[in-house]
This record gives C-alpha cells, sequence and structure tokens, in this order.
C-alpha cells in the first residue's frame, strides 16, 4: 500500500507527463554545510536583490522530487528573483528514502537536534551566516511530504522561522512510524486542538511568539486527506490561543480562505486534487502534482509572511454562501465519476461541511 500511494506522489508516477515551455534548469546550486546528520544534500539561490539582511525561504520539496524540479513546477526561485529574498532547498537522497521522501515520520528525523531535522536546521545556519541574512525573517514551506517536513521544523525549531506553510501535508505529531504515517494520510488522527498543541510545546524548550502558519489543502486530495488540514488548523490555532470561531471568510480566486489576523490561514480548493495550486500565468510551470489552479500558493504564501506585495489580482472579498450553489454544482459531478473511490464522496463533502461551506 505505502508503494502504491507512493507512486501517485512521483513525478513519474501515473499520468505524468513531459511539461511543455518550461524552464532547462533551475537556478538552484548545490552547497556544502556541516553538521549532517540527516544526509541531506543543500541547494541555494541568491538573486541580484537578495543582499545583506535579504530574507530567507527554505522550500521541502514532495516525495519522487528533487529540489530543482520542485522549484521548477512551484516557482520559488523566480518569485525570489522579483521579491528579493533568498532560497534554501534541502534535498532528500534516495539512499535515506528511495522514495526521496523526507522522513517526517521517523522519530530519529524529526526529533530536535536529531536526523534530517537537525540537518535542515544546519543549512539555515549556514546561509544565515555565509550570506549575512536577516535572522528574523526565516520562512519555510513544503509540498507532501515536504509539507510534513516542514510542520516538523516548525514544531523542532520555531525559533529559526518567522513564519511556515504547510501544502498537502501532515500535522506534527501525526506519525512516528510508517504505519502510522498510512494511517494519518488516509485520515489524521483524533486529538483536541489542546493535545495537538502539546505536541509542538513539548518538540523544543520554545515559549514563543511563534510562527505564522499558513496551510493548503484540495478538498478532492485522495493521497493526503483534508482532515491533515482540519487538523493542522487545530494545532497551530490552539499554539496561538486563537480560537477557531474568530476567523474571517472570503472566497479568493476559488479557494475559501480562512484567517486570523496575520498569524493563522487557511486555503481549501474544493476542487483540487493532490499537489500544489500554481498560476502559470504568473510563476510557476504546471506538470505532476503542480496544479493549474488560478491562485498562486507560492506568491500567496510570501504575501502572508510579508514578502515583498500583495499579490497581483487582489479580490474583494464574497460571501460564501453566494458561491455555495456553483461550489456544489462542479464538484457533485466530478465525485460522481470517481467509481473508483466509493469513499470520497463521503470525505469531501463532510470536510466543506466541517469548513461550514455545506450546511446541510
Amino acid at each position: 500500500m505505502w508503494k502504491k500511494l507512493v507512486a501517485w506522489m512521483r513525478l513519474d508516477g501515473p499520468g505524468a507527463k513531459p511539461l511543455e515551455n518550461q524552464p532547462k534548469t533551475s537556478p538552484l546550486a548545490e552547497s556544502p554545510f556541516a553538521p549532517n546528520p540527516g544526509n541531506l544534500r543543500m541547494f541555494q539561490y541568491l538573486p541580484s536583490g537578495a543582499g545583506d539582511g535579504a530574507a530567507l525561504v527554505v522550500v521541502l520539496h514532495g516525495c519522487g522530487q528533487t529540489a530543482q524540479g520542485y522549484d521548477l513546477g512551484a516557482g520559488w526561485c523566480r518569485l525570489a528573483e522579483q521579491l528579493g529574498f533568498a532560497v534554501l532547498a534541502p534535498e532528500q537522497k534516495a539512499v535515506n528514502n528511495p522514495h526521496t521522501c523526507f522522513d517526517w515520520f521517523n522519530p530519529e528525523d524529526i526529533t530536535r537536534g536529531e536526523g534530517e531535522a537537525a540537518s535542515i536546521a544546519a543549512m539555515v545556519a549556514a546561509m544565515l551566516e555565509t550570506h549575512r541574512l536577516d535572522a528574523r525573517r526565516v520562512f519555510i514551506a513544503g509540498l507532501s511530504a515536504g509539507g510534513s517536513m516542514a510542520a516538523v521544523m516548525l514544531a523542532t525549531y520555531p525559533e529559526l522561522f518567522a513564519g511556515g506553510a504547510i501544502i498537502a501535508g501532515v500535522p506534527y505529531g501525526a506519525a512516528h512510524d510508517v504505519r502510522d504515517a498510512l494511517e494519518s494520510m488516509r485520515g489524521a488522527p483524533l486529538h483536541t486542538p489542546e493535545q495537538w498543541g502539546d505536541m509542538v510545546r513539548a518538540a523544543s524548550s520554545y515559549v514563543g511568539p511563534w510562527p505564522k502558519i499558513s496551510i493548503w489543502h484540495g478538498g478532492l486530495d485522495n493521497v493526503v486527506n483534508i482532515s491533515n488540514a482540519q487538523a493542522s488548523l487545530a494545532q497551530w490555532s490552539d499554539v496561538h490561543g486563537l480560537s477557531l470561531t474568530a476567523a474571517r471568510q472570503e472566497m479568493v480566486d476559488g479557494a475559501v480562505r480562512l484567517n486570523w489576523d496575520d498569524r493563522l490561514e487557511v486555503y481549501t480548493l474544493p476542487l483540487l486534487g493532490h499537489g500544489m495550486p500554481i498560476a502559470s500565468q504568473d510563476v510557476g510551470e504546471p506538470g505532476p502534482f503542480m496544479l493549474e489552479a488560478g491562485i498562486s500558493c507560492a506568491r500567496r504564501i510570501a504575501a502572508f509572511w510579508g514578502l515583498g506585495q500583495k499579490p497581483r489580482a487582489v479580490l474583494k472579498p464574497v460571501s460564501v454562501a453566494s458561491v455555495l450553489p456553483a461550489i456544489e454544482a462542479a464538484l457533485v459531478p466530478r465525485l460522481a465519476e470517481a467509481p473508483a473511490e466509493p469513499q470520497m464522496e463521503n470525505l469531501v463533502l463532510r470536510a466543506l461541511k466541517a469548513l461550514g461551506l455545506i450546511k446541510r
């Protein structure tokens, strides 16, 4: 089952096609660093505008991807050129994980001071020292297994990061072995917000202030169930001391956004599968798990973190109730076309109800 699920996350998995009109290479370049207890590779990019005091964005790829491949699809380096921040892209090795997934479920890799988590922290320290970047403006984002590893870093090294983003990922503490990982991907473990928050608080001796968090997930994600986005929301709302009922709600470029000022936001795309939403007319290239959605996840996240200008297309907030008929009209036929996933309709409709998008 693990191999089957990972196959759907691989760039050469079912339905993979060569990308057209994409840049042939990423500007990311490999750099040495130490210590490296997790045996990872380090790639970096500093655009011409990223001088002393620039911000740093750490980006973590998904299973079957490379640092450069993820960058080409997501458009992080292209965005860095526009906004003037540096990019750090850790990369997994096949010797550690045959599917090149970050090991977000192995205790020896997700504990502060050990394994892959310690290697990523060492990379951040190397970037800050070598390039004299702003230690107060370090951010981390990841997709799928990379999103789950971003959650690990935000919990185990919260003092390093001003903000983070979990894209189609799993909350910290959901898994401690492969069996747990599979179960959590099918559906997040049931915990109270306080229990989820306690996992973060127990991961280090840090007492705050905590990183601001952006969470992104597709309503039709059949690899990492959307309940994981709800669990991540519960986890970080508790860490920040926020009431779940205090969210503001709006529609942004077809996505449902819930936000708590500048500390926490959740984007749900009802018709999106497993992957990172991009707007290729802006930055990024469509391909397997780089999903054309008309909204640039990377740019929106950067804006939420306070990097550069606001997104180019700023829409006026609209009532979610006013767009419910269109969402349901588009969603139900899509679900009916997927007989191989008999439980998907209940999962997605339940998720939409939990978000307040469907009242009946």
